[in-house]
């Protein structure tokens, strides 16, 4: 199985690389964790106020969900990070790992851009997770999933790198 991090956003900080790339590493060949980077859309100053702003809002999640469901493989399990989401305690997270483990299918999560997902994301997941009620920077939210699904792993294996049990 293969996990893709399908991720708005292009030229990431060294240390968001550094981070990813070092639970990317440590992730064992059956759970194999890519990162796919897709374009932001392009931003300019609203015009109109409040209105303008939202308007432009939909028009980035539009444009930035074409792109995110072109890159999204049709046999993947997407999987949606949405505030709205349901939230997992990382012993889940290990739970939903075994689960996409023995599905037989790869898995996609879809991060949109500073304005969220689209609609059309949103109705092509098959889940969705909210990592926290707080809001992160999305380069971080690279590190942390990365850095949650090595945990999960961990837990799944009884790997000591997670101070608690086995599943």
């Amino acid at each position: 199985m293969r996990i893709r991090l399908l991720s708005v956003g292009r030229r990431m900080p060294r240390w968001v690389e550094d981070g990813v790339g070092e639970y990317a590493r440590r992730m064992p060949p059956e759970c194999a964790l890519e990162i796919v980077e897709i374009e932001p859309a392009q931003r300019a100053k609203a015009a109109g106020g409040a209105a303008g702003e939202a308007a432009q809002a939909e028009r980035y999640r539009r444009e930035e969900g074409e792109r995110l469901l072109k890159a999204l493989p049709s046999g993947d399990l997407a999987v949606a990070l949405d505030v709205g989401g349901k939230a997992w305690s990382t012993e889940q997270l290990a739970g939903e790992l075994t689960r996409w483990l023995g599905g037989g299918r790869d898995v996609a999560l879809l991060v949109g851009g500073p304005d969220g997902l689209s609609p059309a994301c949103l109705e092509r997941a098959e889940r969705r997770w909210s990592l926290s009620p707080l809001t992160f920077p999305h380069p971080l939210v690279r590190v942390i999933l990365a850095e949650q699904l090595y945990r999960a792993w961990s837990i799944t294996r009884g790997h000591p790198y997670h101070r608690g049990g086995r599943l």
